[in-house]
């Protein structure tokens, strides 16, 4: 059997903790690992680690190369040149299945759905996995539980090996999903699905000829790289739409073990231990006389006073309060935030890299502050910058800096300027971190401002 772990999305629902690039699959959300490496590890008891594909957009690829890295170092990522859905993702990922592997049987499934009892969802599979030899394509269906309106649907019929898949519901309104909740024949969409390779190119042949069509051009024999120009020409559009709604060969198979989607913050509450008030408190948290409420607390103390049915969560840089049932909404807040250009949708003040973090402490006209965290064993590219200096001070561990021809050790309360265009790098040899203050001066203090010439992970630019 083979994997495909779908491990792009922003996840605007849970803003202002998950942004556009760095999503809620890659949060750890109150675990010790990642919804990303919780999926690939619960994928790893069901089939070996060289199965297992995950298909990310290019703005995730390094997150999601280093998370999975941890387990296995030749993890498969295959990286969408731009955002087209799970339609194109799903057909993309398959052709590079029978490319490099074979014809069998595959199982796709989100990366950012809490499951916790990995046996009996393996036994699910089971399940799932004679049907699919015989022909099915495979969805997997979540007993209702109540009448949510945040899910899609799916009806259901008796059939000889089971049940079938009769329609794909879009969410409902609260009238219908009632309606559907009574009823007893349907079930809610998980998003996960399985199929052989060719039984699913085949109902694409069918139901998705535009897809089908551009499927045919792309050949991963020799390469692991979705062609920009090819892929550009898929249409967006998800695999519900294109494929399972019009397909009239679904099976379901009632998912046995426990699921969450973590759509929004009221699913984060739902999934939490509580206290006897009934909130559940993430982080440096006081209340009184507060009850049935969501407190999250990213970097302050966050109290609360007389609260009922809210959700507060604070991270360094934003704040979200807003009525527990109105959880779905916060789309719109992250919607916003985008359409006016708000970096806020966009990026933490903690930003994630392959070497470790950096924190923005503070910006203003032509300098920006930060702390940067250097894993141990680590190091940042060999590069320059067009249009800012830099000035590094060591706080904590040993640096190793390398600065055009020249190399230096500095330990904690050293420092050393970097000039405008000059070729550096900066390492940390040892077994505890390094955690430099990093001042840069410049007319233009951006990100993009990188030129690379050499990195470990892969991130030189031609």
């Amino acid at each position: 059997m083979y994997g495909i772990i779908l491990a792009g999305g922003s996840g605007s629902r849970l803003w202002p903790l998950s942004r556009e690039l760095y999503p809620k699959q890659l949060l750890k959300l109150n675990e010790e690992k990642s919804l990303l490496e919780n999926t690939y590890l619960r994928l790893n008891e069901i089939m070996p680690f060289e199965n297992i594909i995950s298909i990310t957009n290019t703005k995730h690829a390094v997150s999601v190369k280093t998370q999975l890295a941890k387990w296995y170092q030749q993890a498969i990522i295959l990286s969408e040149p731009t955002a087209k859905n799970t339609a194109p993702a799903i057909a993309v990922s398959v052709k590079y299945i029978i490319d490099k592997f074979e014809d069998d049987v595959i199982l796709v499934v989100p990366s950012d759905h809490l499951i916790k009892d990995s046996k009996a969802f393996k036994k699910t599979v089971e399940e799932g996995e004679k049907l699919a030899k015989k022909g099915y394509l495979v969805t997997f269906g979540i007993k209702p539980e109540s009448a949510h309106t945040g899910y899609g649907y799916i009806k259901t019929s008796k059939m000889k090996e089971g049940l079938k898949a009769d329609e794909f519901k879009e969410k409902p309104d609260e009238k219908t999903a009632q309606k559907y909740y009574k009823s007893g024949d349907y079930y809610w969409n998980s998003g996960i699905f399985m199929f052989k390779a060719s039984v699913f190119l085949n109902e694409l042949k069918k139901c998705a000829k535009d897809i089908y069509g551009n499927l045919q051009e792309f050949n991963f024999g020799g390469q692991d790289v979705i062609d920009y120009n090819l892929f550009d020409k898929m249409p967006s559009i998800s695999v519900d739409y294109a494929v399972m709604e019009k397909s009239k060969n679904i099976a379901l198979v009632p998912l046995k073990s426990d699921w969450n989607d973590l759509g929004c913050w009221e699913a984060i509450y739902d999934t939490n231990d509580k206290d006897k008030e009934k909130n559940v408190k993430i982080g440096h948290v006081v209340t009184e006389k507060c009850k049935n409420s969501l407190f999250f607390s990213s970097t302050r103390l966050v109290a609360g006073v007389g609260l009922d049915d809210v959700i507060i969560i604070e991270t360094a840089d934003a704040v979200l309060a807003c009525k527990k049932d109105m959880a779905q909404d916060v789309k719109k807040v992250f919607d916003k935030l985008k359409e006016v250009k708000d970096e806020t949708h966009l990026i933490h003040t903690t930003v994630y890299r392959p070497w470790g973090y950096y924190t923005v402490l503070n910006q203003g006209e032509g300098y920006l502050t930060k702390m940067i965290c250097v894993n141990p064993n680590a190091q940042l590219s060999l590069q320059s910058h067009n249009f800012r200096s830099e000035h590094w001070v060591v706080l904590s561990g040993t640096a190793r800096i390398t600065l055009e021809d020249k190399v230096f050790m500095l330990k904690a309360g050293s420092s050393i300027d970097i000039p405008v265009k000059a070729k550096h790098s900066l390492a940390n040899p040892y077994k505890n971190e390094l955690k430099i203050i990093e001042v840069q001066k410049g007319d233009k203090l951006i990100e993009e401002d990188i030129i690379r010439y050499k990195d470990i992970y892969g991130r030189v630019d031609e």
